[in-house]
């Protein structure tokens, strides 16, 4: 080749390679602005969206210098064709509707509106147009209505995720699929997550999930699953891919471990599963996390179960009846970083294994039948462990404040001594019904600046002396139980400074002198119990005019006296209200009916709960607790925590309260329980008592209550105790439901006569029994005067209407009687019959 031929070739190279960094400089920038169909488009979904807070999209403008809108917040466009590929609008809070003119949106390929509020609107069935779409994310978005199965025409899906449709705003509404096998079209799906969408009519769902060969994640929380029916088809079509399975809170039967394949990730808690776990559990050699609490699982795990799981990271068989029996010196091929056994047996002695654990931040060893002291290597894992449920158990011996961390439950155990000071970086300590004696002290040398403590139970303990006055640096603190201690001295006034209390227990101690009126600045409240304690004065007026959020008031076993404040009257949540064994004088209320909560038929839920939100490294985990009180119920004084919502109940017993029972003690239609005995009552009972269809408990004893018992008294029909004894009650008690059988509940009445009694009732007593309605406020709106004349005047006009007739209408007159004839030998003809059939027997 000659030197001109090699220079024209070099001009050559350099000229192609110069074209071609000009086409991939052309290609690198951005096209000049969006399509001007998508951009319409866009505005128009804009313009169907409604924000909570604000306008996120106030940057999709018409505006000259908000006309391109590969520039819009969310928006991102090919750099190639300025096509609109991504829509990412996710955490906007965007309410109202979706436009149809997103499927002008045709190069799509992510959308994601997840933490939205559609207000239980129907997903688009357009959106199944989208031809191009790969990631779909509409979860958190109050979606309801049955899922389109358009959706099944996303052929180049990878990721849909449609959950928890209803988590985020409480709301009503239901969404469903009645078959899942437009999924089978999805061939190219590799997550998917339908949590809580109801799935209980879904036949053949698994054989469904087995159609997705690339399907990777499989997420069914809370679908009300049927149990999966499993076929040989059904196992040979098994994805391989699929190494994650979450289906928590489902109805599955134990063939459902036929079919898991070798996965890293499986949830199974809380789907009734029962019987023994399989080994097939064992032959995962790639899981490091499983999930199987709250089920009815039973049998012995041993060592042989974990031999090939050397990549188990997370452990949680809890709340199930497994014991653990493990060799002395068993060395496990795992190190975990989530230990959860709780209510697994492994006792009598501390499970020696956890010492071959180096990297667990998290353990729960509850109700695990162990009677033994806490080892000294425990104390060494200090700096590690994060979360420790050691509670329900019999370990014993005193605590060391090594023992520290973010979570700590040591409750009901044998443990004793001072309890040191641990409150350091700790957000909720549990160290109730143990042995523990001395002061209270370490709560102020626990801390000098502000705690992160939220949760805080010491009842049940032996603890004395002065409660320490530091609550000032406890702003945090939602919960604190200092109940069933032998704690004295005045309750201080720095409590003021617990901002966020919701629950304060006191209940059961031997405090004196008033309650300081800084409590007022605790508007969170919703439980005080103060009772059975020394405490004395005034029932303060604040009560019921700062605390508005109290649910629960309990001031028992006091020395409180004068009136009840009617500013307790502006209490509408309240719920329970006991005042019982004080100095109590005065007249009951009558502004009572103003308690909303008990005049209303019905319970939220069982237990009054609060949430108990703490943080572990990035995660944020909810550790809820539920209100426990004691009360006298039926007579008889015991504790309620996991109904205390069911409970309606109303306490004044052993006061000196005088004056009649106001009648609008009857506007409480949720009254479960009310007992108003040993006061100094006058008056009659009110005679509406019978409205109080929910009563079971009925106290009027010990007071000067005359006049008859209400007839509408027999119609509570649920009432299980009652007692009206030593009163000046008189006239025949009334008969009905189940007052015949409270055989004790009249002593101390001789004027009053009937069943159970033995006293029979004169004709006088008998009398015409006391009107149900006394006064006009009282009247009935279906028992009165009108509705006697009303039926008086429907007898004679059904008379005169048909006698009338036949003495006018000679017609109907020749037809009655015609029929009156044909009834007459008919009845003949069949009477004849059957005599002549008995005779040829």
């Amino acid at each position: 080749m000659t030197l001109t031929n090699m220079v024209g070739v070099r001009c050559c190279f350099k000229l192609l390679y110069a074209i071609v960094v000009v086409i991939l400089l052309h290609m690198n920038n951005p096209c000049t602005g969006c399509r001007e169909r998508e951009r319409q488009a866009l505005l128009a979904l804009k313009q169907g969206f409604v924000a909570d807070d604000g306008d996120p999209l106030d940057s999709w403008g018409r505006e000259a210098q908000n006309k391109d809108c590969c520039e819009w917040d969310g928006v991102h466009c090919s750099k190639q064709t300025g096509h609109v590929v991504k829509l990412d609008l996710g955490f906007q809070v965007l309410q109202g509707k979706i436009s149809p003119k997103l499927i002008e949106l045709q190069h799509l390929e992510y959308l994601d509106l997840h933490y939205s509020n559609f207000n239980g609107s129907q997903i688009p069935d357009f959106i199944g147009s989208l031809s191009n779409l790969r990631h779909l994310d509409l979860s958190y978005a109050n979606f309801g209505g049955l899922i389109p199965y358009q959706l099944g025409n996303l052929r180049n899906l990878h990721y849909l995720d449609l959950g928890y449709q209803d988590s985020l705003f409480g709301s009503t509404y239901s969404i469903y699929a009645k078959n899942l096998y437009w999924l089978s079209n999805l061939s190219r799906l590799k997550y998917l997550d339908l949590s809580f969408v109801n799935l209980s009519d879904v036949v053949g769902w698994l054989q469904v999930v087995n159609m997705l060969p690339k399907l990777t994640n499989l997420t069914l929380w809370g679908c009300s699953l049927p149990p999966p029916v499993i076929s040989s088809v059904s196992l040979l079509n098994s994805s391989k891919s699929l190494v994650h399975v979450d289906l928590y809170k489902n109805n599955l039967n134990s063939s459902i471990f036929q079919w898991l394949p070798n996965l890293v990730y499986l949830d199974l808690s809380e789907t009734k599963l029962s019987g023994r776990i399989p080994e097939s559990i064992g032959q995962m050699s790639n899981l490091e996390t499983i999930y199987l609490s709250m089920n009815s699982f039973e049998g012995v795990i041993s060592e042989t179960n974990f031999s090939k799981l050397s990549k188990l990271r997370i452990l949680d068989l809890s709340s199930n009846s497994l014991v653990l029996k493990f060799s002395f010196d068993w060395v496990p091929p795992f190190q975990l970083h989530e230990i959860r056994l709780g209510s697994c047996k492994m006792g009598p002695y501390f499970p020696k294994w956890l010492r071959t654990q180096k990297s667990y931040h998290w353990l729960d060893i509850s109700d695990a039948g162990i009677s033994d002291t806490i080892p000294t290597w425990f104390w060494d894992l200090r700096n590690k462990l994060v979360y420790k449920d050691l509670s329900c158990n019999q370990i014993r011996g005193n605590l060391r404040s090594e023992l520290a961390s973010i979570y700590l439950n040591a409750s009901w155990n044998q443990l004793e001594g001072p309890i040191p000071s641990i409150l350091s970086n700790v957000y909720t300590l549990d160290l109730s019904n143990n042995k523990f004696s001395g002061s209270a002290s370490f709560l102020c040398t626990s801390t000098t600046e502000e705690s992160n403590l939220t949760y805080l139970d010491l009842s049940s303990n032996h603890l004395s002396g002065d409660l320490p006055d530091c609550w000032n640096h406890f702003h945090k603190l939602v919960f604190l139980d200092w109940s069933n201690n032998s704690l004295s001295g005045k309750i201080p006034a720095t409590m003021g400074y617990l901002f966020s209390i919701e629950t304060l227990n006191l209940n059961n101690n031997r405090f004196v002198g008033e309650l300081p009126s800084q409590l007022k600045s605790c508007t969170e409240l919703t439980l005080l119990d103060v009772g059975e304690n020394k405490l004395s004065g005034l029932i303060p007026e604040w009560l019921g005019e700062n605390l508005l959020n109290l649910t629960v008031i309990i001031l028992r076993s006091n020395q409180f006296y004068r009136s009840i404040p009617p500013q307790l009257c502006h209490l509408t949540q309240l719920q329970i209200l006991d005042l019982s064994i004080n100095n109590i004088s005065g007249i009951i209320p009558k502004c009572l009916n103003t308690w909303t909560t008990l005049a209303q038929n019905g319970h939220s839920s069982p237990s009054i709960e609060h949430s108990n939100n703490f943080w572990l490294g990035e995660s944020l985990y909810d550790s809820p607790y539920d209100d426990e009180a004691s009360l006298t119920w039926k007579g008889v004084r015991s504790k309620y925590k996991s109904i205390l919502g069911l409970v309606k109940s109303i306490d004044l017993s052993c006061n000196k309260l005088s004056g009649e029972i106001p009648t609008e003690i009857t506007y409480l239609v949720g009254l479960v329980s009310l007992n108003l005995s040993r006061n100094q009552l006058t008056g009659q009972i009110p005679s509406r008592i019978g409205i109080l269809q929910e009563l079971e408990s009925l106290d009027l004893s010990r007071n000067q209550i005359n006049g008859r018992i209400p007839t509408s008294l027999s119609r509570i029909y649920r009432i299980g105790y009652l007692d009206l004894s030593q009163n000046y009650l008189s006239g025949k008690i009334p008969i009905g439901t189940q007052l015949q059988t409270f055989n004790s509940a009249y002593g101390g009445n001789p004027q009053l006569c009937g069943e159970p009694l033995p006293r029979i009732c004169s004709e006088e007593e008998k009398g015409p029994g006391q009107p149900v309605l006394v006064n006009e406020d009282e009247k009935d709106g279906l028992i009165t005067q009108g509705f006697y004349i009303s039926m008086e005047l429907g007898v004679a006009v059904g008379f005169w209407g048909v006698c009338g007739t036949l003495l006018l209408n000679r017609s109907c007159r020749y037809m009655y009687f015609n029929f009156l004839t044909f009834l007459n030998d008919w009845l003949y003809v069949k009477a004849e019959i059957i005599r002549q059939r008995i005779i040829n027997k």
